[in-house]
């Protein structure tokens, strides 16, 4: 119960005040979302490549979200072969299962669980896994109305894109950024968490409790929270990675599906209830799912 008071439910309340002011005052999280995306995130991001030593853990990171993104595809073709489903319904199953929230609420709870250095190898993650969905989920969500041009151009409009390709010029060079410039870079770095969080209390707040397929929810439920962690134990296990490390990606790959995905099913008619219903449902679970993984890991 230690891990739950001291580390989950922290972020637990700023959901939970997210998701109270939106049901209270409706507010519009699109204007918020652009702050948080253009603004924050690139800070965040850049402030973490910037001051972080990359050597080989970086790429074995890489390696690691590939093979599990392959991974889960592949279940899902196949799962959705066996019992006959539509393109669509595949593609929502994807969307649901594939991609994880290891922005607004993995890095939290990883900072509370690992501290700085766990929360640097989060942040470097969830650009990653940024970088992922803007490629492969639009791909999956586009898919029939729109190409692989598509997935690429929406990768080139994420800001962070851009913020990591910044950092890590500089640090090839050596040019060390003044003191008050960074400090401006820092001081909005360290809002960029609490902020992604309200938005995601906020986004959950939106999703209507009605008409759900619980079949289709508890297949995505048993992927997403449970599937998913065993094959990342498997993963870590293929490469000499740091323990910490280690331990953030299992976690990482533990976490709810991502709240980000729901609006590329809404935007493409990507079974859009299949995915906010799945996305509700496996975030709330998981309340109590990180809670054991946690403290199985230690």
């Amino acid at each position: 119960m230690t891990i739950f008071f001291d580390v989950v439910l922290p972020v637990l309340l700023v959901f939970l005040i997210g998701f109270g002011v939106q049901k209270w005052k409706k507010i519009d999280i699109k204007a918020i979302s652009t702050v948080a995306i253009y603004i924050m995130t690139p800070c965040l991001v850049f402030r973490t490549f910037y001051t972080a030593e990359l050597d080989m853990q970086y790429f074995y990171m890489v390696i690691f979200s590939a093979i599990l993104l392959f991974a889960l595809i592949v279940i899902n073709k196949w799962y959705a072969k066996l019992k006959g489903y539509s393109q669509s319904v595949e593609s929502g199953m994807i969307l649901s299962t594939a991609f994880m929230n290891s922005g607004n609420y993995g890095a939290p709870i990883i900072l509370f669980a690992y501290g700085d250095m766990g929360f640097a190898y989060s942040v470097s993650f969830l650009v990653l896994q940024a970088i992922i969905m803007n490629f492969f989920g639009v791909y999956y969500a586009a898919r029939g109305e729109a190409g692989i041009g598509v997935a690429v151009k929406s990768v080139f409009e994420m800001p962070a894109t851009y913020a990591v390709i910044l950092a890590l010029i500089l640090k090839s060079v050596n040019w060390e950024i003044p003191d008050n410039l960074f400090l401006t870079i820092d001081i909005i770095a360290e809002a960029t968490v609490p902020t992604v969080m309200v938005i995601l209390g906020m986004q959950l707040a939106q999703i209507k409790w009605d008409n759900f397929n619980w079949g289709h929810i508890t297949y995505g439920v048993i992927l997403r929270l449970f599937i998913s962690p065993l094959i990342a134990v498997g993963i870590v296990m293929m490469f000499p990675l740091d323990p910490l490390l280690a331990k953030v990606l299992i976690v990482s790959a533990a976490m709810p599906s991502a709240a980000t995905i729901v609006m590329y099913a809404v935007q493409f008619n990507t079974e859009p209830k299949l995915v906010s219903s799945i996305t509700l449902i496996t975030t709330l679970i998981s309340i109590f799912t990180i809670t054991v993984l946690l403290a199985i890991l230690g």
